[in-house]
């Protein structure tokens, strides 16, 4: 009975270990790719397109305000609104909002999400003549000539664009680890991903879309907690590419402190379990009918989120010190060391130059800890909308 156990035990180290493994070159293959430059986005134009940049908005009455003002003193040749998706704010916000020539859309939902917010917002606007819906967060700033770049990619055809999102300035260590965490995702995930000629992940905001067919996608988002994820299986689905715009920027507020993100984490990882669910099967199929893009979105679904990853291999390459059952030692060792050079090689060069990230790195453990809590409380999210909070940041254009 003992030997029975052992080799379960055995057993079980081993396809922990195969599945590790597989997490580890996933993510290193695309930092390493992330790596390759990608040409240089253009921003002359034959034509200006009119642009609706969307700001869904629950309860935060006084960022909007200063977003709003920073959007509509953004330089284009051509046209464009601020329209402002209004959940649960207040009167006198909303009439500040239309004071400095914002467009209020006010919406109330039972169970506020972004998807249904702005499904509503676009069939409002739908008779607009708008040609592109660029989705924002309530914090976002526009980046120099962001506009003039994303009109330009749209005349070369793309239909979904998505920008390089990129912290503001940040005046906390928390927050530093996550403007890190940011860019190691725009290495991998959209960067890596662009250079190998896949589509770019999207990340919830700095995305513009061909106006019609954000239309349609929108008519099939549903009520999720991870709106841009199941965009991302859309549009997979409808085997149109992503372009990322790596050298074009939307500035973005960062987490300040472990609680809000713990509560972050809790709706991301929520909705990569609901998708996980959804298509694991789904995804088998399509790569066998050839749709390797809609694949790949499925793969993404069964990885380990990077900071429980490195937590985890941490465990593993400690306890194999002491346990004889399943890989060595070495093999723990390694892959530890690889996941490292993983995120080592990912964030940006400039930021070694920055003695904050020495002081974010003490941030971890408290990081690991709050997605360990993150993984229990998925529960939560499936019942309210968990917004994250935001604050009236400057920006500090460092790129």
């Amino acid at each position: 009975m003992e030997t029975i156990i052992l080799n379960i035990l055995n057993l079980f180290f081993w396809i922990l270990g195969i599945y590790l493994l597989i997490n580890c070159l996933y993510l290193a293959f695309f930092a390493i790719a992330g790596l390759f430059p990608l040409p240089k986005s253009k921003k002359d134009a034959k034509e200006y397109k009119k642009i609706a940049l969307l700001f869904p908005t629950y309860r935060e009455n006084i960022v909007i305000i200063e977003s709003v003002k920073s959007a509509l003193m953004h330089q284009y040749n051509g046209s464009f609104e601020v329209i402002v998706i209004a959940d649960g704010l207040l009167p006198q916000t909303n009439a500040i909002l239309n004071e400095l020539g914002a467009t209020v859309i006010e919406v109330s939902f039972e169970k506020s999400t972004k998807g249904k917010a702005l499904s509503f917002a676009m069939e409002k606007l739908k008779n607009n003549g708008f040609d592109i819906a660029m989705v924002l967060d309530v914090d976002n700033v526009l980046g120099l000539d962001c506009l003039h770049y994303i009109n330009h990619s749209f005349q070369n055809g793309n239909m979904v664009i998505q920008v390089h999102r990129t912290a503001k300035d940040v005046d906390s260590s928390f927050a530093f680890l996550d403007a890190c965490n940011e860019e190691v995702n725009n290495q991998i995930y959209r960067k890596g991903h662009a250079v190998m000629g896949l589509s770019a992940a999207l990340i919830g905001s700095g995305i513009a879309f061909d106006f019609f067919y954000f239309y349609q996608i929108l008519s099939g988002i549903g009520e999720t907690v991870g709106e841009d994820k199941k965009m991302d299986f859309i549009i997979a689905n409808d085997k149109v590419r992503v372009a990322y715009l790596n050298d074009v920027f939307v500035y973005d507020e960062k987490v300040e402190n472990a609680q809000v993100f713990t509560n972050q984490r809790t709706r991301w990882i929520a909705s990569q379990i609901e998708f996980l669910k959804e298509y694991a099967w789904v995804g088998l199929v399509k790569l066998f009918k050839g749709n390797t893009e809609f694949f790949n979105k499925t793969l993404q679904t069964f990885l380990v989120p990077r900071i429980l990853l490195l937590a985890l291999l941490f465990i593993m390459a400690a306890q194999s010190f002491f346990n004889p059952i399943g890989p060595g030692n070495g093999f723990w060792i390694t892959l530890f060391l690889s996941i490292c050079f993983t995120l080592f090689i990912a964030v940006p060069r400039k930021f070694y130059m920055d003695k904050r990230l020495y002081l974010a790195i003490l941030q971890i453990p408290r990081a690991m800890i709050g997605m360990v809590i993150a993984l229990f409380s998925i529960g939560k999210a499936k019942k309210s909308f968990m917004a994250t909070p935001h604050y009236n940041k400057p920006v500090k254009d460092n790129n």
